[in-house]
């Protein structure tokens, strides 16, 4: 075959650079949990018109980063101690069955892309790159479902990771959780070298649910936004 009939590379469209911008700034904290989203000061942001903000905010409320609030329009997500346990219960449940099915299909290659990760978190750790060693942090969990041979399971777990990175840059602002985090990212990746199944699902056990209590501890300024005026200000 010619080298004229090799596939054209396509460059995103507008919505999707939009999209990946705003999905980023609410993962890193830009866009702070509950804070409004004008379509107008956006898009002057971003140097693009209102249409593809629009249709970026349509697709980010599916995945439910932003809210439509009534005479309020669109927010960035908050969530209440209820839905901060939810979404951890729903981690846990995907993120343990990838977990094991990685380990179990390919496990050399998901444990050499673990320690790939962990060596860029501990740098950026070394340099304190909050936000560099947030986006490996990220990538440590994505790799459960790289290696889980698992298509479905990767596109449901798509679905949430925008929202739950949001989350964990909230936590970052605990220095001691984001510290024993890493400790027990290291712990994981050991025991999968060990391909030890058991034991790095014991560790994700107690990673996830550290991280839920320590969301329900603080989460009266992660729910802030979701209250009535009167009730935020006392008036």
């Amino acid at each position: 075959m010619g080298p004229f009939l090799k596939p054209i590379e396509r460059p995103q469209s507008l919505t999707e650079s939009t999209l990946k911008r705003l999905r980023q700034a609410i993962a890193c904290g830009d866009l702070e949990l509950g804070s409004p989203l004008s379509e107008r000061q956006l898009a002057d942001l971003l140097e693009v018109s209102k249409t593809p903000v629009r249709e970026a905010l349509a697709q980010l409320r599916l995945e439910g980063l932003v809210r439509i609030l009534p005479h309020r329009g669109a927010i960035v997500f908050t969530l209440s101690q209820q839905e901060v346990v939810e979404i951890c219960e729903l981690r846990q449940a995907l993120e343990a069955t990838a977990l094991r099915a990685a380990i179990e299909r390919n496990p050399v290659a998901f444990a050499e892309a673990l320690a790939a990760v962990v060596n860029r978190m501990r740098r950026a750790q070394s340099r304190r790159d909050v936000r560099a060693y947030l986006d490996e942090d990220t990538r440590f969990h994505e790799c459960f479902f790289d290696h889980c041979s698992n298509s479905l399971m990767a596109q449901n777990y798509g679905m949430f990771v925008g929202k739950i990175a949001a989350l964990r840059t909230h936590l970052a602002q605990k220095p001691q959780h984001t510290e024993l985090s890493f400790k027990e990212h290291e712990a994981m990746l050991e025991a999968v070298a060990r391909h030890d199944a058991p034991a790095a699902l014991a560790i994700l056990d107690v990673h996830i649910a550290r991280t839920k209590d320590t969301y329900a501890a603080g989460v009266t300024d992660i729910a802030a936004a979701d209250r009535p005026p009167s009730r935020r200000t006392g008036t």
